[in-house]
Formats: structure tokens, sequence, C-alpha cells
């Protein structure tokens, strides 16, 4: 059946053998006793027919869809069984440009009207698609929502984008996944590459919990619609078009997680008392926060100038967080570092685990492209009781030159493990790897890794023969210069510390 998606099933296990057991008294010599006292030709005891029509129901229910289909043509009597299948996932092509797009989603499209005319509409939990749809077959997305409605289905994935093409794009009428009473069975919705026109007259999602958006075009009122939403516990909009202004009505008081990601809005502000995660990736724009104690978790990634800085001072509702995500995209330069607040209600004073990526746009043989990467210095300032930082570093263009200096970083007495990737000894890595190595009295180790990790460009790690030794090297000077043990990951002679370096030297140097 094309395309349907389908989930492997671990196989039963097999029946444990007694060893004590003699032979002739296994399963086996059982049967064969069962068989000669029965009669061959007799009728089992046991026909799956004989169980209730929801057990068998169940059953079926735990093949892929397409086994559950060819299942159905060994007995009669099970030829609807599959029709009350539960969880229903299709696939289509999901590439515009491809050869065999149009086939695939033709054979997609007759696949599912065939499943949903044939289907009882009983116990349905989960319906998913995900196949690019065209404008023209809108004909039957309102089918499909139909379908999904009135089988009271309890999940619903509608992933309808072309990822390499965005003018498609499908009307989609929030209020056509409500039943015949205007009330909805539906406690997760995700919605991909379509156009809603949301309202405060929708009132049927009142038991959604999860509320998925991802290139989807918003014109209405939307934040009258989430005030319709009051047990909804997670919210996602990536790349989502329309609104001028982002607003979270004070009425998601059940809030937990909000993601905002690639929205071009000129503010965000919301009313969360239970928001334990926040994450926001885009430009810099006002964020308001009201109510922001259970706060635990943050991820910020500021684009633009000074993004880093900005992450620890532009937001200020994130101050309670432990856990905290920053990335920084440095395209321009600038002279002089950011120095941070020091006082008490400007600081993470409960910031214990931060990761923090910085991508350089760096041109050769200019001063201060890289300066976002000793900005982080002045960071943890502000990150008094810090205990673990990740540090990944990606350099588009290798020029490593920099001409601004860290003056005055403070003492970190909590500051054990410090891990950075993508370390090159480039100018500004060096300084920032001394300021630590100086300030962080408890430090137990810092782990440095010359291989760039999180980037889809593999060539980026093709040198690293070449810049391998020179980055042991100067682990080696460094760690008998601050007494402290430098981790080199990848390296034959990979822990130097300041009672070994000596003995390691010759072996180092045979290594390069």
């Amino acid at each position: 059946m094309a395309g349907a998606e389908e989930d492997e099933v671990a196989p039963p296990a097999p029946h444990p053998v007694d060893p004590q057991q003699p032979m002739g008294q296994g399963p086996a010599a059982k049967r064969s006793r069962s068989e000669h006292h029965h009669g061959a030709g007799d009728a089992p005891s046991f026909r799956m027919e004989d169980l209730p029509v929801d057990v068998q129901a169940v059953i079926m229910s735990l093949l892929p869809l397409k086994e559950a289909v060819r299942t159905s043509i060994v007995s009669t009597s099970w030829r609807m069984l599959w029709t009350f299948r539960c969880n229903l996932s299709f696939k289509g092509p999901r590439y515009l440009h491809e050869n065999d797009t149009k086939i695939q989603q033709a054979k997609c499209i007759e696949t599912v009207n065939c499943v949903i005319q044939q289907h009882s509409r009983i116990g349905i939990n989960k319906f998913s698609i995900r196949c690019g749809l065209f404008e023209e077959d809108s004909v039957h997305l309102d089918r499909w929502i139909r379908f999904a409605a009135s089988s009271k289905a309890k999940i619903i994935h509608l992933d309808l984008r072309f990822k390499d093409v965005f003018e498609e794009v499908n009307h989609l009428h929030l209020e056509a996944l409500l039943d015949a009473q205007g009330s909805s069975f539906l406690r997760s919705l995700f919605l991909g590459g379509v156009v809603i026109k949301p309202h405060s007259a929708i009132c049927g999602f009142t038991i959604l919990r999860r509320l998925v958006l991802q290139s989807v075009t918003i014109s209405g009122d939307f934040t009258g619609f989430l005030a319709n939403c009051a047990a909804l516990e997670d919210l996602e909009m990536i790349e989502c078009s329309g609104l001028t202004n982002l607003i979270i009505p004070q009425q998601l008081d059940k809030l937990q997680h909000l993601l905002i990601d690639g929205m071009e809005v000129e503010m965000v502000e919301f009313y969360a008392a239970d928001l334990s995660h926040f994450e926001y990736k885009g430009q810099v724009v006002p964020i308001v926060h009201h109510g922001c104690s259970k706060l635990k978790k943050a991820t910020i990634m500021f684009s633009g100038k000074k993004g880093l800085a900005k992450a620890f001072t532009a937001v200020p509702s994130i101050l309670p967080v432990k856990i905290l995500n920053v990335r920084s995209v440095a395209l321009s330069k600038y002279s002089q570092l950011q120095k941070l607040p020091t006082r008490p209600d400007g600081m993470f004073m409960h910031l214990r685990h931060m990761t923090c990526r910085i991508i350089v746009h760096s041109r050769p043989q200019e001063a201060n492209y890289d300066i976002e990467v000793l900005q982080l210095a002045y960071c943890l300032d502000a990150a008094p009781q810090l205990e673990t930082l990740q540090l990944n570093m990606f350099y588009v263009s290798s020029s490593g030159v920099s001409s601004a200096e860290v003056v005055g970083m403070r003492r970190h007495d909590h500051l054990k493990a410090v891990f950075m990737s993508g370390f090159r000894c480039y100018k500004a890595q060096i300084k920032l790897a001394c300021c630590i190595l100086g300030n962080a009295s408890v430090l137990e180790k810092l782990t440095i890794e010359p291989r760039i990790t999180g980037t889809r460009y593999l060539g980026d790690n093709t040198d690293l023969h070449k810049i391998l030794p020179g980055v042991c090297e100067w682990a080696q000077l460094t760690s008998e210069r601050f007494g402290k043990v430098i981790n080199v990951s990848g390296a034959p002679l990979h822990t130097m510390d300041a009672s070994s370096a000596q003995q390691g030297e010759g072996s180092l140097q045979h290594h390069h």
C-alpha cells in the first residue's frame, strides 16, 4: 500500500527451554500428544474471531498498516479487522523538484482516500500525513480533516510542506477540526504549510495540550484563539508569518514550554506562571515575560550585531534559569567588548550549566571579526555560580586575527569543567582559554577539540591532521604555565598537566 508508513515490530520472544525437562516432554511433544488426543483434523480450541471486536482491533493495530491489510485476506472474518486500526500514518514526497514527485504524491493521496473511506472511524488515536500538497488538491485536505474530526482523533499531524518550495500553501479552517457539537478530542495538533484564520469564537479546543505550527501563515485573532486553549502545555511556532506582535494570553497558565523560532515579529509578550522552558531564535526584539518564577531552562539565539551580549542582557526574565543555551552569529566587527552588569539583580545567580555556540564570519587580515569569542569572558562574569561550560566555535573564514583584550575577568569559584570544540589556536580562542584557566580556581579539566561540531559541512574538518600538532603543543605549554589539566580530544597523547608535560614531551614530538 503506497504511501503508508511502516513501523518496525519486534518479533515475539522464543519460549524458554527448561534444561531439566526430559526429552519428549517439551512444547512440541505436548502439541503432538494434543493432536493425537483430539485428532489432527479437529478444529483448534481457540480462534481469533472468538475474542471481542475491540481486542481483535488492538491485536491488529500492533501490525504495520500494510501488514494489517495483507493479513485481512487470510480469513474472510478478518477482512475488516484492519479498519479498526487506531493509528494511521501516511508519508509522501516532500521535495517538489524530484523527478517522480507528482506520481508519488498521487499514490499517497489515493492511499489515504482509500483507507479513510473503508475505516470504521472508531477509536482513532493518531492521524498523520506527511506529504507536500498543491493548492489545487485542497479538496483532499478537506476530506481528511472531516475524517479526523468525525473519528475523534486525539493526535493530528498534517505536514503539507514542500521543503524546497514555499509558495504552495493550503487554506485550513480550524473549525473543520471540531465535531458536530463544536468540540474536539484533540490533545496534540501539528500543522505545517497551511494558512489559518484563528479567532476568539473558536472555543472547542478545550483539552488541547500541544500545538506546533511550522511555516504557517496566520491571519486573524491568534491571541483570542489561544485564550480558549487553557489546557495548552506546549506551544511551538517555527517560521510562521502574519503576526506583528506575538502575545500569549494569561489564560495559558498551564503552559510549560514555549518555542519561537524564525518569527518576524516586533515584540513577544507572554503570561505563563508555570513556564519552565523558554526558547527564542531570531532577531533581537523586546521580550516581556510576566511571572517567570518557575523558569529553569532557556535557549536564546539572537542574530545580528552583539547577539551574545544581548542574550545576557535583553531578556531579564531568564535570569532565574539553571540551564542556558545561547548562540551567536558574528557577521560584522565591532571595536569594543561590552561589559555586563555585575549587580545582583542583573546576574544569573542560579545558572549552573551553559552551552554556547559561536559562528564567526571572519575576513582575512581583518581585526575584531572574532571579538564575539572574547565577549564570552564578560558574559561569564554574569554567572558566578556556573559549574560547566560547553563552547562550540565555527570560523567560516579562518583569519584568527583579533586585537581586542579582555580586562579584569572575575574569579570563578565553581567552574569545574570546560569543553571547547573548534579550537584551532586562533588568537581570540587562546585569549579566552587563558582567561578561564587563570580565573577558574577549582577547574578540574579543560578539554579542547579541534574538530568542528554541529556543522553540515564535512570539509571543515578535513585538515585536522595538520592542525592537531600545533594544538597539542599549545596545550602542553599552557598546562605548564597554569598548572591545570588540558585534554586535547583526538590527539594520540591527549592529556597534559603540569607534572607530566615534561615527561611526555619527547613522545609528543614523536607523534607530531
